[in-house]
């Protein structure tokens, strides 16, 4: 699939510029990068919430995008019926439920869950649904290690069984090096590397990337 080049500028500075991007199916993506660096953005670009600069569409017509922003949500309803909000299928909601380990859960209304249960229950309704793409904007951030495991391996189940394209915004270089099967880096909202997760994350052809990674992650 196709990206459109596309900037974003807030106030008149610009907070970043994507150059023409083409994404592998069934490819998972890790967006790496400094605080500031721009990665969200391009992600909440990409994703239809917030519009570029020119208003013009970056993805292509009719291609299905879905969308974890950081601050998870649960809608007044049960955990069970925010998933069937996306998708009417008992059964999956139920593996799903099972998977993020929430089936203890499901009759509990969802503004009540806490920060961790929030965020897997809102990963798990949104794998209810069935997308080309999907971008992930730091998932596992409020989660304990056991929580992010979790996700993690859902996150692979789910790229395999759909073949969907997922982009991972993530500040976790040891989880972008678990997962990511291509890496993109960002710094001061231009993409500065791209290419397969084992060259950007171990051996990188740039010297600002290298930099971060000596910085950040050994």
């Amino acid at each position: 699939m196709n990206l459109s080049a596309f900037t974003k500028s807030f106030g008149g500075q610009m907070a970043v510029a994507a150059p023409d991007l083409t994404l592998q199916t069934g490819t998972l993506y890790a967006v790496i990068g400094a605080n500031g660096s721009g990665k969200s953005t391009f992600s909440r670009v990409i994703a239809g919430v917030l519009s570029s600069d020119s208003r013009r569409p970056v993805t292509e017509p009719g291609l299905r995008v879905g969308y974890l922003p950081q601050k998870s949500y649960g809608y007044r309803l049960s955990v069970l019926q925010n998933l069937l909000l996306v998708n009417r299928d008992r059964e999956r909601a139920a593996r799903l439920l099972e998977a993020v380990q929430l089936s203890h859960l499901a009759g509990k209304p969802a503004h009540r869950l806490s920060g961790g249960e929030t965020a897997r229950m809102a990963l798990a309704r949104l794998f209810m649904g069935r997308y080309d793409l999907i971008i992930l904007d730091e998932p596992t951030a409020s989660m304990d290690m056991e929580s992010t495991m979790l996700t993690e391996h859902l996150t692979r189940q789910y790229v395999a069984e759909t073949g969907c394209t997922l982009l991972l915004v993530t500040h976790s270089l040891q989880q972008a090096r678990r997962l990511a099967d291509h890496a993109l880096y960002f710094r001061k909202g231009q993409l500065l590397e791209q290419g397969p997760a084992k060259t950007v994350l171990y051996e990188p052809q740039c010297p600002e990337t290298e930099q971060f990674l000596s910085f950040y992650g050994s």
